[in-house]
């Protein structure tokens, strides 16, 4: 395969950059445009939902990169423009403004879509937390309201749960689910996890549906449950999960479903691959394919992207990897944690806030839990994951 001259990259957050900058260290010296729908500099997300929605952190810490930095690639930024349709075969993409852009590779990475509730657009006081502008907004609403509801059990909606007691709120926190990171987790860590909550002083109402956002005059004054219950609030905060950002690639000929999919190689077409959030691809160790929301697999996945977009033939086969600070608690999950999995406590105690935990399908290792404890649950990965990845399939 002939490396590309020039590669279009459309997305750049974690995973965009990253495989731009990849590309340039396995030494691609041909054309690099970078699109992107946000006005900003490259940013990190992660932190919106902790240290800029606390108010630790000036919006600019959260930048990926320094200016000069970004000027190093020598790359196009095409910023403050959003991608509405692919030519696949071309591999030229078109912005809302009618530019055409053109690569002999093009890499998606747009992420992800917040979900919404019925009713929750345009309603004053009802936020979603995915973009720095909306965690700055989010900021400035919280600082002078006082009760806040948070829809959503998931790890979003428990670390704002936990910003917003920090800032002083009165927080309730509405989900499906029987507990927090209930899927994410299983049963112990997030049995543990909700006590917390509850012991910080967020009022839990879990497993239970939302049927409906209360208003006056434009503005969110409640949420509704299900039993007929009504919470008060000043502010609230949708947290419900994400869908990948593929509408713009309908008619492309892509194939779409959770996601871009993609072989084993991340890529979606010839010349065509996604990366990040949006990618759905073939774990050839897993046997399965596999979809995976988290800053760390954007900046891997984006190592074998660049090469494969250079020439390589090279499997993406990471060992999955996600983290959540909430409140002092500092949680890292290796592998493929469920909550149909066995667990047990391989080292520390959870009721002394420190411990690392297995979890156990069909008699394999499938995951590692470090709760505060992230160099031992590194090792246990090592003893027990790193070798070979574990299918549950």
């Amino acid at each position: 395969m002939t490396p590309p001259g020039s590669v279009l990259i459309v997305g750049v957050s974690a995973a965009g950059l990253s495989t731009a900058e990849a590309l340039r260290r396995q030494g691609h010296q041909g054309r690099l445009t970078l699109l992107d729908a946000e006005p900003h500099l490259p940013y990190d997300r992660p932190p919106l939902s902790k240290q800029v929605l606390a108010g630790d952190w000036e919006p600019a810490r959260a930048q990926l990169r320094t200016q000069a930095q970004l000027e190093a690639l020598d790359a196009e930024f095409v910023r403050g423009e959003r991608a509405v349709s692919i030519d696949a075969a071309a591999r030229e993409v078109r912005t809302a403004t009618g530019r055409a852009l053109r690569g002999d590779a093009v890499v998606i990475a747009t992420g992800l879509t917040p979900c919404r509730l019925p009713g929750q657009q345009g309603l004053a006081g009802v936020h979603e937390l995915r973009g720095l502008d909306d965690a700055l907004t989010l900021r400035a609403h919280l600082t002078a309201a006082r009760r806040l509801v948070v829809v959503g059990e998931g790890v979003l909606g428990g670390e704002v749960a936990a910003t917003a007691r920090k800032l002083g709120l009165d927080v309730t926190l509405v989900g499906l689910g029987p507990a927090i990171l209930a899927d994410q987790l299983g049963g112990p860590a997030s049995e543990l996890l909700t006590r917390t909550h509850a012991e910080r002083g967020v009022v839990l109402r879990l497993g239970v549906a939302v049927e409906e956002l209360t208003s006056a005059d434009g503005r969110v004054t409640g949420v509704r449950l299900a039993t007929g219950e009504l919470l008060p609030a000043d502010a609230v905060v949708v947290a419900i999960g994400c869908r990948p950002a593929t509408g713009w690639l309908a008619g492309s000929g892509l194939s779409l479903g959770d996601g871009v999919e993609c072989d084993s190689r991340c890529r979606a077409a010839e010349g065509v691959y996604a990366v990040g959030d949006v990618a759905s691809w073939r774990h050839e160790g897993f046997g399965r394919r596999l979809r995976l929301e988290n800053r760390t697999n954007a900046t891997e996945q984006a190592q074998v992207v660049a090469a494969n977009v250079l020439g390589a033939d090279r499997p993406y086969e990471p060992i999955p990897y996600f983290w959540t600070d909430q409140y002092e608690i500092k949680i890292q999950a290796h592998g493929l944690p469920s909550a149909a999995a066995e667990v047990s406590i391989a080292e520390g105690d959870p009721e002394q806030g420190r411990f690392a935990a297995l979890y156990r399908e069909n008699g394999q290792v499938t995951g590692v839990l470090g709760w505060n404890m992230p160099k031992q649950a590194r090792v246990l990965r090592q003893q027990h994951l790193a070798t070979r990845p574990v299918t549950t399939a």
